[in-house]
């Protein structure tokens, strides 16, 4: 994406955008035609996105309640993103006509969740949320493993953040979800 951001002189429109290869590390269109990079996960971060995505999974796939997605392009609002982890209830989920699930997500996330990297902005990532939330997404989580915490987002709400062994709040089609930031976070100890 590097090579086809710096190729891009003048602004693009979201459909020229959707047309261009897609590339690692992916890129997100944004505001006004800005195009980011999305910063390339490393240990922790890839560690954290496999496993609670798994673990969404493990409660609400079989079960036909939700699918937790990992790096899914979503677009909706005029903008397309690429979220750690996109959670989408069963009801929601793009289908094509023989009943497989859809290539192209042109809608937001039921719950949005992203992890901090070291070298990403925290508003920049705060700001995806809020624009999820403004869209219908029901929950956001920000989360962050320098100081293990995560910051929890719902629409009209101020942000609340959790620490320790305080539960992790989940959409509410997820039965029987109980997950703390510390059981989060000890995933990281191999």
């Amino acid at each position: 994406m590097v090579a086809i951001v710096s190729q891009i002189k003048q602004k693009i429109s979201l459909e020229e955008f959707l047309l261009l290869p897609e590339t690692k590390p992916y890129g997100e269109y944004l505001n006004y035609g800005e195009i980011r990079e999305k910063a390339m996960p490393q240990g922790e971060h890839s560690t954290i996105q496999i496993e609670l995505a798994s673990f969404i999974n493990q409660l609400g796939k079989s079960a036909k309640l939700v699918y937790a997605l990992p790096e899914l392009r979503c677009t909706f609002g005029g903008k397309s993103i690429v979220p750690d982890i996109s959670v989408f209830e069963w009801q929601n989920l793009p289908k094509t006509d023989t009943g497989k699930i859809a290539n192209k997500f042109m809608i937001y996330p039921d719950w949005v969740i992203e992890i901090l990297s070291l070298e990403q902005s925290a508003n920049q990532v705060i700001n995806k949320i809020i624009f999820c939330l403004k869209q219908g997404t029901k929950l956001g989580w920000l989360i962050d493993s320098v100081d293990e915490s995560v910051m929890i987002f719902y629409p009209n709400q101020l942000p609340d953040i959790k620490s320790g062994e305080e539960i992790l709040p989940a959409l509410d089609s997820i039965p029987h979800w109980q997950l703390s930031v510390k059981q989060m976070f000890d995933w990281l100890k191999i």
